[in-house]
């Protein structure tokens, strides 16, 4: 009799491993688009930052008045990193390229020394270039400022798509998340609701009913949403050392974010979910259970 009893206790007490597992699995596929997703975004930036200006000087222009227009362009806050090249480098370089050296060429001055500086990622822009172009092109050294302006018209118009495609994919994966982890908590809610009925049968009130599980759903999301956030990372430490990219693209601060994010998102859907179904089965009449 004893037995039989523990073992119906045993049956009544709600069973949470499935839909940790569930709800972990679910989190795992919006982590590894949110992953995506931030990786995306960094190639991005760090394609638009390799933009490179050329600030072409004019011939026989004192240091002075090169270092003053470089401390000049270095002091704007477009710009990223700057460098000057000399005649010497220019002609290393441009044999690099594979041109050929013809001395007759360089004596003519066609490879001038230049003022080489990148720019932030929220500076490229054809516009944007165009006034800075401008701004430069006054200094009375300066012979011409050069950017490649078609790539960068052909890359905002990329990136803008882009940004589009990825933006509506994460809004479908983010509802998908959503609607899924509901269905997973409901489904686990409804083999309690048995339990849930008897509570509420014997005289428990709907907050007495609702606050163990309400707790247990909060734990139940955290641990589910810490676990796929330790997934996630560990998939990015393996593709970080089979593609030597991914490395360059590593961004400690966006991945925190993400862990935060799958913990939150764990926690609330869970939590909404599971009051939704106990309120739900409270509601209903025990005929209606079966």
């Amino acid at each position: 009799m004893s037995q039989s009893g523990k073992a119906s206790i045993k049956r009544g007490k709600p069973s949470y491993f499935m839909a940790i597992l569930g709800v972990t699995l679910v989190l795992c596929l919006f982590g590894i688009i949110g992953l995506i997703t931030i990786n995306s975004r960094k190639l991005i930036q760090n394609l638009k930052e390799s933009v490179e200006v050329h600030v072409f000087l004019k011939q026989n222009v004192k240091d002075t008045a090169r270092i003053n227009l470089q401390n000049y362009i270095a002091s704007k806050p477009y710009t990223k990193s700057i460098k000057y090249t000399d005649k010497e480098t220019a002609k290393k370089e441009w044999l690099k390229s594979g041109g050929e050296d013809f001395t007759e060429f360089i004596d003519n001055s066609l490879l001038p020394p230049s003022i080489d500086f990148t720019l932030k990622n929220e500076f490229v822009d054809s516009a944007q270039l165009s006034n800075i172009q401008v701004d430069i092109a006054q200094n009375p050294n300066v012979d011409e400022v050069r950017f490649p302006n078609a790539v960068v018209g052909s890359m905002m118009k990329n990136f803008r798509a882009i940004g589009i495609v990825l933006s509506i994919v994460a809004i479908l994966i983010a509802l998908m998340v959503i609607i899924l982890i509901d269905n997973t908590i409901r489904l686990a809610m409804f083999s309690n609701r048995f339990l849930i009925k008897t509570m509420q049968m014997v005289g428990a009130t709907r907050w007495f009913i609702a606050k163990p599980l309400d707790k247990r759903a909060i734990l139940n999301g955290a641990i589910s949403g810490i676990i796929a956030t330790a997934i996630v990372y560990l998939l990015l430490l393996l593709a970080e050392n089979f593609f030597d990219g991914f490395k360059k693209l590593h961004d400690t601060n966006m991945m925190i974010l993400l862990a935060i994010v799958l913990i939150i998102l764990g926690i609330g859907i869970t939590l909404f979910s599971t009051h939704r179904s106990v309120l739900k089965y409270l509601r209903m009449k025990l005929d209606d259970l079966y």
